[in-house]
């Protein structure tokens, strides 16, 4: 074992008890992911001198695993520890992203796949699966035109978010590492990266947990990624690109349907649409969603408004009486 393996191994077996002490999943063993991680050093050199150039980067990493809840078993392919800008990284795939969703109860199951121009997609509204119909040994498929990931709650509902390659690539052209030509997942995985961007926009819209929202933080912080959503507005920053004002405009959607009448969708849009005044896209989008919706919920109104019948004709009888109940009335005044 060279000295710098030595000494990246006595600050990873050093760091335990935080590892520990920040331990969120009780199968996640320390002794496993650090074997992992020394495995990982060992058998790259250029990982293993990032390594050395940032000790405490790896350290960081391998005390993360413990705190998202992940593993660094290859196996699995839920994680890994990569060199970017001089340090070690944790990097969470796709698969691990899913795999945390469901750990954590926010999901049943799901799946992501890439779509292809000459595949078969079709979606059926917001609680059925899609229809995907492809030959996956086929040589002709053509290029990649989307992706989606399909989501199964455990109410039974299904969620299916997807986003076109022009959307994808519109967010790989904003990282750093891309713009300036360097090695990184978008050049190795663009794949695994596509997946990976529509599930960060589809989890806003999953039951939160504290360990999905840990993750995707970490992603576009620690790990650098800085992928948001295409459509929110830019803050740079030396190493990653933030959305800090940005709003999710199906999120938002999602919520409008969920009122029951016109007026109560009308106040939603008063209380709601400044929320999108710098993304005028979105903007026109949550209006149309809403208007469509209001005149929904008009038409059904209507449809249950049953005309009142006429008042029948009173009777002698009957005016005699209101002739009586109006002279007492007048009487009572005098």
């Amino acid at each position: 074992m060279s000295n710098a393996l030595q000494l990246v191994t006595g600050d990873i077996y050093a760091a335990k008890d935080g590892f520990m002490q920040v331990l969120t999943d009780k199968s996640i063993n320390f002794e496993r992911e650090a074997g992992f991680a020394i495995q990982v050093l060992q058998n790259n050199e250029y990982s293993l001198k990032a390594a050395m150039e940032n000790r405490q980067a790896v350290v960081d990493a391998v005390t993360n695993i413990a705190a998202i809840g992940i593993s660094l078993n290859p196996a699995k392919k839920q994680a890994y520890l990569v060199p970017r800008k001089g340090k070690i990284c944790l990097d969470i795939s796709y698969i691990g992203l899913l795999d945390l969703a469901i750990a954590s109860n926010s999901i049943k199951w799901g799946q992501a796949e890439l779509v292809r121009e000459k595949d078969e997609f079709k979606l059926n509204g917001f609680d059925r699966a899609p229809i995907h119909n492809f030959n996956p040994f086929g040589k002709e498929r053509g290029e990649i035109v989307g992706v989606y990931v399909v989501v199964k709650t455990h109410d039974g509902d299904y969620l299916t978010t997807t986003m076109t390659i022009d959307e994808c690539y519109s967010i790989r052209d904003r990282s750093e590492a891309w713009k300036k030509g360097q090695s990184g997942p978008w050049k190795s995985d663009p794949g695994e990266m596509i997946k990976k961007t529509v599930i960060k926009r589809a989890y806003k819209l999953w039951p939160k947990t504290d360990r999905l929202d840990q993750a995707i933080h970490y992603l576009n912080t620690d790990g650098q990624e800085g992928i948001t959503d295409f459509n929110a507005p830019a803050v740079r920053g030396d190493d990653m690109v933030f959305r800090l004002d940005w709003a999710d405009v199906d999120a938002l959607i999602k919520e409008a349907l969920q009122t029951t009448t016109d007026a109560e969708a009308l106040q939603y849009w008063k209380q709601n649409n400044a929320r999108l005044a710098n993304q005028p896209s979105d903007h026109s989008k949550l209006k149309n969603a809403i208007a469509r919706h209001r005149d929904a919920l008009r038409q059904a109104d209507e449809a249950r408004t049953v005309d009142a019948e006429p008042l029948a004709p009173q009777t002698d009888a009957a005016a005699e009486h209101a002739d009586f109940v109006a002279g007492l009335d007048e009487g009572s005044a005098q």
